[in-house]
C-alpha cells in the first residue's frame, strides 16, 4: 500500500502587509521539507503529518512525502509559492497511490485563489477520483463548498490554544484507514452560520466554545467518526470567511445532517457571547500597574504573529516604558535589522538603535511608528528551538538570527521571522527564565494560554496597533457575505 502524505499549512490575513513566499513555509532549512528527509524531521512530532506518519508506518505503507509547508500566518500566498507546493502534491498522487492524507489550514487565500485548500483538493480530485482523502484542518478554517466536495474525511482541531494537532491528524487518519480496510463508510455533512466570531472569544478554554468543543467529541463517542465546529478567521475578506462545522459519520448522512446542524445552532444561539469589547489601552496599564500579583501577562493582542501580524508594532511597549513598569519580559519585536546591529556590536555592548515599526499597514492606514532604545546586547542567537510542549511538543521553531536587548527594566526578545510565544522555551531559548519576570509582555491573543496559562497570575489584555485588531470597525471588509453577526445587526 502506498500513501501520500503532504503538508500545506497557511492562515492567510488579507489585512497583512507581511509576504508570504515559499521561503516562509521552510523551518530551519532553505525550503520546505520533502522526501525522507522530511519524514525524519516530522515524525515523532506533535503535529497532524507527525500522526499521518505513525499510522501510514504502523499499517506498513510506503510514504510518498512530496512537500511539508507550514507558514505563521501572514498576507496573501504568492502564486508561486502556492503552485511550488500544490505542484509536487499533485505530481505524488498522479504517480498513483491507494490513499492521500493531507495536513493543511482552511484558510489559506493566495494571490490567484480565494480558497486555497479547495483549489488544491480540486486538483487532486481530478488525478485520483476514487483515492480516499483524509484532510486535518485548523480550527480556524474558513470553510468552502471545494474543501468538503472533494475529500472522504474531514477533521478539525477541537481545542484553542490548539494542543490537539496530533489527535486531530489521528482522529482523520483512523477514518481513513478504516475506509480502506472496508469498515467504515465515510458520510459528511457541513453547514455554516453567518458569523464572524472575534478571536478574542475562541478559546475552547472559555464559553461557549468550550461547551461546543465538549459536545464535537461526544458526538464522537457516540459514533461520529470526525466532528467539528470551526470558529473560522475573521481577518479574512473573503466570501466564506466565518463559522462552519462538518461532521463525518459511518454511512450515516442523515446523522451527519442533524449533529451538524446541532452544532451550528449551539454556536448561533451564542452569538453574543462571540463579541469581543475593546479596553482603552490607558485603563489596561493602570490595572496591570496596580496588580501585586507576580507574572502579570500583558498581551499585546492586536499584534501577533499566529493572526498575521507584523509583530512589530510598538504601541504596548511604549506603554509599558510610560508606565514605569520594571522587570519585564518582551517577546517579541520583529526587527531583522536591529539584530543585524546588536550582532555587529556583540554581546556586552550598549547600543541605541530604532526598534520596530519598519512595517507600514495600508489596510488601517497606519504608518509604523520606530522606538528608539538604549540597552544592553544580552544574547545572541540562531533563533532556533523546540516546542517543550504541549502545543507542537517537539516541533522546531525557526525564529531566524534573534537578540536580546536588556534596558535594565525590559529585557525585549528581538527576532527575524515571526514567531507566537505559545510556549515557554522562546524565552529559555534566549536565556530568559519567564518563571522570574513581573510582567510578560506577548505578542499573542490566546495560543500563549499553551505554554504560559499555568504561569500567569493574572492577565491584562492590552488593545495597541496591528492588523490583528479586535475592532471589527477598523477593518474595510468588501468581500466577506451580508448580513454576517456582529458585523450587522442580525
Amino acid at each position: 500500500m502506498k500513501v501520500v502524505i503532504a503538508q500545506m499549512k497557511h492562515e492567510t490575513n488579507t489585512f497583512s502587509p507581511v509576504p508570504t513566499p515559499i521561503e516562509r513555509f521552510a523551518v530551519g532549512t532553505p525550503m520546505p521539507h520533502e522526501g525522507e528527509a522530511g519524514i525524519r524531521a516530522l515524525r515523532g512530532t506533535g503535529s497532524a503529518i507527525g500522526a499521518f506518519i505513525e499510522l501510514a508506518e504502523k499499517a506498513g505503507a510506503s510514504i510518498s512525502l512530496p512537500v511539508a509547508g507550514s507558514a505563521w500566518p501572514s498576507g496573501p500566498v504568492e502564486h508561486a509559492a502556492f503552485e511550488y507546493m500544490a505542484g509536487r502534491i499533485c505530481k505524488a498522487v498522479e504517480a498513483g497511490c491507494d490513499a492521500i492524507l493531507l495536513d493543511l489550514h482552511g484558510a489559506m487565500v493566495t494571490q490567484s485563489f480565494e480558497d486555497g485548500e479547495g483549489e488544491l483538493l480540486s486538483r487532486v480530485r481530478k488525478l485520483a477520483p476514487k483515492t480516499p482523502i483524509a484532510v486535518a484542518l485548523d480550527m480556524h478554517t474558513n470553510m468552502y463548498g471545494a474543501i468538503v466536495e472533494n475529500a472522504d474525511v474531514i477533521a478539525g482541531y477541537q481545542t484553542y490554544p490548539h494542543v490537539d494537532v496530533y489527535e486531530t491528524g489521528l482522529r482523520a487518519g483512523r477514518a481513513l484507514f478504516s475506509m480502506l480496510e472496508g469498515k467504515a463508510a465515510p458520510a459528511m455533512a457541513w453547514g455554516q452560520r453567518a458569523m464572524l466570531p472575534h478571536v478574542m472569544r475562541q478559546s475552547s478554554l472559555d464559553s461557549p466554545n468550550r461547551e461546543i468543543q465538549a459536545r464535537c467529541r461526544e458526538m464522537e463517542k457516540e459514533g461520529a467518526l470526525c466532528a467539528s465546529l470551526f470558529v473560522g478567521f475573521p481577518h479574512a475578506d473573503i466570501v466564506n470567511a466565518g463559522l462552519s462545522a462538518v461532521v463525518v459519520t459511518n454511512n450515516d448522512p442523515a446523522l451527519a445532517r442533524r449533529w451538524c446542524d446541532e452544532l451550528l445552532d449551539r454556536a448561533w444561539d451564542t452569538r453574543k457571547q462571540w463579541v469581543y469589547e475593546v479596553e482603552p489601552l490607558a485603563k489596561s496599564f493602570a490595572r496591570a500597574k496596580a496588580m501585586d500579583a507576580r507574572p502579570v501577562v500583558l498581551l499585546d493582542h492586536y499584534d501577533n504573529a499566529a493572526s498575521g501580524g507584523t509583530m512589530d508594532t510598538m504601541a504596548v511597549l511604549a506603554g509599558i516604558l510610560e508606565a514605569g513598569l520594571e522587570d519585564v519580559g518582551v517577546f517579541a519585536i520583529y526587527d531583522p535589522a536591529a539584530v543585524k546591529k546588536m550582532q555587529a556590536a556583540g554581546v556586552g555592548a550598549r547600543v541605541t538603535l530604532p526598534l520596530g515599526g519598519n512595517l507600514d499597514m495600508p489596510s488601517l492606514g497606519l504608518k509604523g511608528k520606530p522606538l528608539e532604545l538604549t540597552g544592553t546586547v544580552k544574547n545572541l542567537s540562531n533563533g532556533q528551538f523546540r516546542n517543550r510542549g504541549p502545543m507542537s511538543k517537539g516541533v522546531l521553531m525557526d525564529m531566524g538570527p534573534t537578540a536580546v536587548l536588556d534596558t535594565g527594566k525590559v529585557e525585549i526578545v528581538v527576532i527575524s521571522r515571526q514567531q507566537e510565544p505559545n510556549d515557554l522555551e522562546c524565552f529559555a531559548s534566549q536565556g530568559i527564565d519567564p518563571t522570574k519576570k513581573r510582567y510578560l509582555m506577548l505578542k499573542s491573543r490566546v495560543h500563549w494560554r499553551a505554554g504560559f496559562g499555568d504561569l500567569a497570575r493574572a492577565t491584562v489584555q492590552c488593545a495597541g496597533a496591528g492588523v490583528c485588531t479586535s475592532d471589527y470597525s477598523v477593518l474595510d471588509f468588501k468581500k466577506v457575505r451580508r448580513p454576517i453577526f456582529p458585523l450587522d445587526a442580525i
